[in-house]
């Protein structure tokens, strides 16, 4: 609504400053927001027409004022500066600004503005030999979200996980296990399947450091028949799984289950879902073909050594080797090839991978080979870089054993808001303590990761994010049920007949809840196109500020008349569907009682 408001105050200004310029070419008219709100709601800058028009910004700012004096859109005019500044009467338009998030409803900041485009998202493809840590979190967690905002455009969404089921890194913790395991199983010693096999790649890593440090003291030791070499007897297990031996195939199929269920167990513990799954060892032999196809097209070249590569001068890179010389693939080859089966199977118009920025060099040049191999939905292909996650003490190292464990996070974000709980004496309020835990435990986590813009780096502060105060999803859940608490209080019978007045919503308060209502389907919009949830997660915090602020001086069940009881009712109602639709966006869970 009042996008609309200023889109049609941006075309009046426009057609002004085109009357003002006589015919001469001036440049397209921008928008932005006052530094203060008091200044206004939206800011028109005018210097970049003092060149065309021969004023001062500031005399274009107030020539544009006095020729739209009697005929202009809703809303107050007032020259700052450079500026021309737009003030919107919301008391005015308050009722029609609830109204809409009364229509909504739950869908209220949704629209239909995708439907008919298929969107495929990427993300998590995990190596099934550990189990998920806090990078893996982060991933997750940008992956739902952003299937959720794109979804709520009205786009159809599959959500797909490429399982990294295996290479030499699987092979470091079958070899381990097959060494050092002693036939004992996740059942036999009570630990999850993903936890089970991780501390095998850990054990690999440890006997790797060990055989390193043998050759370290004594050189000669590799000539030694009793030594062994972890890394190229991992070569060999690698080897012999691609041929197919029995034995190996048999452990891989085993060691592959355990991980695989304790993945599965971890993501429905987290609130993350995919509609198909990929899996390496199906994928990692796709893509020969498509380099063949290059050669006949003439994109790709074979060089003297035998290899295939491509140039890749034209966006700035070196040459890039697609297939080796002796006929083996690398990961770009299979890429390519799981892209082309991918449309395949499900005509996408658009594919996003959500996967760490280390990895920016290698879709560039992915893309650019599939728009070389022409393909045209290659110009749809989008990698959503993210940053790394690390712990105020430094990065992590899964093969040290260093990293946050994504299950050890959850347990332990569940145990400090249980722990909140009972301090705060609140146990009968919330019913079931450990399940209302692990609704904040994953409020806490999914609002910390998201609240960060994706390229950017993080530290993640695990007892920062539980706190109930701050920018943290805690105290945006209990804002949540701060307003369902005052709701369940309010008594409809006592106010039977007298309606709620949005002209009465005159607080500065009020004026900026009612304002971020109205701008919820536009930041949705922003959100979704940009990959961003940490829209979402801006928003919801200042409207939990404003509300905070608001209910601190303000009295909204025992105000000063009925009619304005009811429209603060009204308009905290209205609060609290933003809120809960911004909160299924990103992964926070809804509670009626903290």
């Amino acid at each position: 609504m009042l996008n609309e408001l200023k889109n049609a105050w941006k075309t009046a200004i426009e057609s002004v400053l085109h009357d003002m310029a006589a015919g001469a070419d001036i440049p397209a008219l921008s928008m932005g927001l006052p530094p203060k709100s008091e200044m206004g709601d939206v800011a028109f800058p005018m210097f970049p027409y003092a060149k065309a028009l021969h004023k001062s910004p500031a005399a274009i700012a107030s020539d544009v004022i006095g020729r739209l004096e009697n005929c202009h859109p809703d809303g107050e005019m007032s020259a700052s500066g450079p500026y021309l500044n737009v003030r919107f009467d919301i008391p005015r338009l308050a009722d029609r600004i609830m109204e809409a998030s009364e229509r909504g409803g739950d869908r209220y900041g949704f629209s239909e503005e995708g439907k008919g485009r298929r969107v495929m998202v990427e993300f998590s493809c995990p190596n099934t030999n550990k189990p998920l840590h806090l990078g893996h979190m982060r991933n997750d967690s940008l992956g739902e979200a952003v299937s959720a905002l794109i979804k709520a455009t009205g786009a159809e969404v599959m959500k797909v996980n490429l399982i990294n089921n295996r290479g030499v890194h699987i092979s470091k913790s079958m070899l381990a296990y097959k060494l050092f395991g002693n036939g004992e199983t996740p059942e036999s010693t009570g630990e999850k399947g993903d936890h089970f096999v991780g501390r095998y790649y850990v054990r690999f890593a440890q006997w790797e450091k060990e055989a390193e440090e043998a050759k370290k003291n004594n050189p000669d030791i590799v000539n030694d028949p009793s030594f062994v070499d972890p890394d190229a007897v991992a070569q060999a297990m690698l080897r012999d799984w691609e041929n197919g031996d029995p034995e190996v195939r048999a452990l891989w199929e085993k060691m592959n289950k355990w991980t695989l269920d304790g993945l599965f167990e971890s993501y429905r513990n987290m609130g993350i879902s995919f509609d198909r799954l990929y899996f390496e060892s199906d994928t990692y032999k796709l893509g020969r073909d498509q380099v063949m196809r290059g050669l006949d097209m003439g994109v790709f070249h074979r060089e003297e050594d035998g290899s295939v590569q491509i140039d890749l001068a034209p966006i700035g890179l070196d040459k890039k080797v697609l297939l080796r010389r002796d006929g083996t693939t690398l990961y770009i080859t299979q890429d390519l090839g799981t892209a082309v089966r991918r449309h395949e199977d499900w005509p996408f118009d658009s594919l996003i991978y959500v996967v760490a920025s280390e990895q920016n060099y290698h879709f560039k040049v992915l893309f650019y080979v599939l728009k070389m191999l022409g393909y045209k939905w290659a110009d749809e292909l989008h990698h959503l870089s993210y940053g790394m996650v690390n712990l105020p003490e430094g990065k992590m190292k899964s093969r040290e054993g260093t990293v946050v464990d994504a299950d050890d996070l959850l347990e332990e974000l569940s145990r400090l808001a249980e722990n909140e709980i009972i301090e705060k004496g609140r146990e009968n309020e919330v019913g079931d303590v450990k399940e209302t835990a692990r609704k904040i435990a994953l409020g806490a986590l999914n609002y910390y990761l998201l609240q960060v813009q994706p390229q950017r780096d993080m530290i993640f502060n695990p007892k920062e994010s539980i706190s109930f105060s701050g920018n943290t999803g805690p105290y945006l859940q209990y804002t949540c049920a701060r307003i369902s608490s005052i709701l369940r209080r309010f008594s409809p019978d006592e106010y039977e007949g007298i309606k709620a007045d949005g002209s009465l919503l005159t607080i500065e308060d009020e004026k900026i809840l009612l304002k971020a209502i109205a701008e919820f389907p536009d930041d949705v919009r922003r959100a979704a196109s940009s990959f961003d949830p940490s829209i979402i997660a801006s928003t919801l915090y200042e409207i939990a500020k404003t509300f905070s602020h608001y209910y601190h001086d303000n009295q909204i069940l025992k105000a000063e008349t009925k009619e304005l009881v009811v429209s603060r009712i009204r308009l905290i109602s209205s609060v609290l569907t933003v809120m809960k639709n911004g909160f299924a966006l990103i992964g926070i869970p809804f509670l009626e009682s903290m």
